[in-house]
């Protein structure tokens, strides 16, 4: 009842000033109007998310060409959960995949990806479009990472490489937080903390060298950095049923080489074949000299079952 009062109030005060400005004036007016009422009227709990399996397969019989006959799958979870109330906000969202990968003549399964991410973002009123905020980020995989070779026979081996919590990210920090909408976003921290946690195991070796796993120091497991971070999201309509999503995080270290930036971007661009059905295409780039000299890089494409929540 409240609601439809105050829709009836932004109706009335529109007819009236429809007699008394120009049409331009009648615009703005409305805007503020509307933008009042969602302001009040959106306040408290705000959910929403996805759940995505992506499938891929190949096969091949007297193939001269050749080929080799395998199957793939990708599990993904993209969740938001926001708040709103007065002059504060506070944005969070969930990020998690796993796929694996299983050819015919391979001795392993291999993982396709292997993600979990949290993002947090606590914001108040401060002028404008801008907020006071404070944000945390933490990274990790689920399971383990295998580096793999061939032994002296040609038999496939592998060496694990990475766990979970090996590597671990946790970046958090003061900054101005930007919220045009919950689909474009950019977070500003001048002062972040980042710490990366790896399992000691890995930096105790014999042969190990000083900082060749993810940075962190020998003996040691986790390395501290003082910097500042930006991070920027925008998710937007390319035509009807295809959407991109977009998300870039930079982090420049004050304490040593702050000119090395560190990038992570990721691009996901869904095709909307039904409510249940699409085309999901999901590149991303990592940059970060601690963990390997040069761009990491993947690439998903692939037939998806969705379902939104």
């Amino acid at each position: 009842m409240k609601k439809i009062v105050q829709l009836c109030l932004i109706l009335f005060i529109t007819t009236l000033t429809f007699g008394q400005n120009n049409d331009k004036e009648i615009i703005i007016n409305t805007e503020k109007a509307i933008k009042s009422l969602t302001d009040s009227t959106h306040v408290g709990w705000k959910s929403n998310g996805n759940v995505s399996f992506l499938f891929n397969q190949s096969n091949f019989n007297n193939w001269l060409a050749g080929g080799e006959n395998n199957v793939s799958g990708n599990l993904g979870i993209n969740y938001n959960f926001n708040y709103k109330k007065k002059d504060i906000t506070w944005d969070n969202k969930v990020l998690s995949s796993y796929g694996l990968l299983q050819s015919k003549n391979a001795a392993f399964e291999k993982k396709t990806d292997d993600r979990f991410e949290f993002n947090s973002v606590l914001g108040k009123k401060a002028f404008g479009e801008w907020y006071y905020s404070l944000f945390l980020n933490f990274r990790t995989q689920f399971t383990k990472g295998f580096i793999y070779s061939k032994d002296i026979n040609g038999q496939e081996i592998r060496t694990e490489n990475t766990n979970i919590l090996s590597p671990g990210y946790l970046t958090f920090g003061p900054g101005l937080f930007w919220k045009k909408t919950d689909n474009l976003k950019i977070n500003l921290a001048p002062l972040t903390s980042k710490l990366t946690f790896v399992d000691k195991n890995f930096t105790s070796m014999p042969d190990y060298v000083k900082g060749s796993y993810f940075g962190v120091d020998a003996n040691k497991s986790t390395l501290y950095q003082l910097g500042f971070y930006a991070s920027g999201y925008y998710k937007f309509d390319i035509m009807k049923n295809v959407s991109a999503e977009n998300a870039l995080n930079l982090f420049t270290n004050y304490l040593e080489e702050p000119s090395n930036i560190d990038l992570d971007y990721s691009l996901s661009i869904v095709m909307q074949v039904n409510k249940y059905l699409s085309t999901n295409i999901a590149f991303q780039t990592i940059y970060d000299d601690n963990a390997f000299a040069g761009f990491q890089t993947r690439q998903i494409f692939g037939l998806g079952l969705n379902y939104g929540f």
